[in-house]
């Protein structure tokens, strides 16, 4: 059980500290959950950070029932599920479309406090708040691909046994503080899940600006 994100970022850091002070990490949180865990793996690590955009495709009704993700030109979706559920192609148009509006809001929302992090021949550490059913992190892999990074690592506090299979086959490394079979929900290995808003991103991005500086100590900024 994680007491919140920040504790779980910090045992996570905790994970990847042969990563610290290397000039060619960058580590990428998955918002808006995923961003204060990813601030502190930053901090121990000094290493940049920035966000990932990706969206889940809830489905109708149940929000948390993920059908797939979306992020900068890329679409994943359960199709098994889609079709057990009856969801038709001008209904799932439609969801993707909302789904992307609400994408392209967060990217303008956040740009103006990103300092956009290097990928390129880089060792990238993406980063969530947990992991359902996968969907989510395999969108931010596949757009990271294409971006050439030397070396992508996932690293989240919690997923169940059939996401880890899937994401481990499509990354470098995978590290996770708690794989479990008995899995009801992200939020159930946290005292503390609450809902995270737009503007604790931007602040957790605005404060974290200096972690890759050579003069910064990791004790300098509380995530409080």
């Amino acid at each position: 059980m994680f007491r919140d994100r920040a504790d779980a970022g910090e045992r996570l850091g905790k994970m990847l500290l042969a990563y610290a002070d290397c000039e060619d990490v960058t580590v990428l949180g998955l918002p808006r959950g995923g961003v204060p865990v990813a601030f502190e793996i930053a901090r121990q690590l000094r290493a940049p950070l920035d966000v990932l955009l990706v969206r889940k495709v809830g489905a109708p009704g149940q929000a948390e029932l993920a059908m797939g993700a979306i992020a900068s030109g890329v679409t994943i979706l359960d199709h098994q599920l889609i079709s057990h559920l009856k969801i038709g192609e001008q209904q799932l148009a439609s969801i993707l479309a909302k789904e992307k509006e609400e994408l392209l809001r967060r990217e303008q929302l956040y740009s103006d406090v990103r300092r956009v992090a290097p990928i390129e021949n880089r060792c990238v550490v993406v980063v969530d708040d947990g992991i359902a059913t996968g969907a989510s992190m395999l969108a931010a892999v596949a757009v990271l691909r294409p971006q050439h990074p030397a070396r992508i690592i996932v690293a989240v506090p919690v997923a169940p046994y059939p996401a880890e299979r899937q994401i481990k086959a499509v990354v470098d490394e995978f590290v996770c503080l708690q794989v479990s079979d008995d899995f009801p929900a992200v939020g159930s290995f946290y005292q503390d899940f609450s809902q995270l808003e737009d503007e604790n991103v931007r602040s957790l991005l605005s404060r974290s600006t200096h972690f890759a500086d050579p003069n910064f100590e990791r004790g300098d900024i509380d995530i409080d």
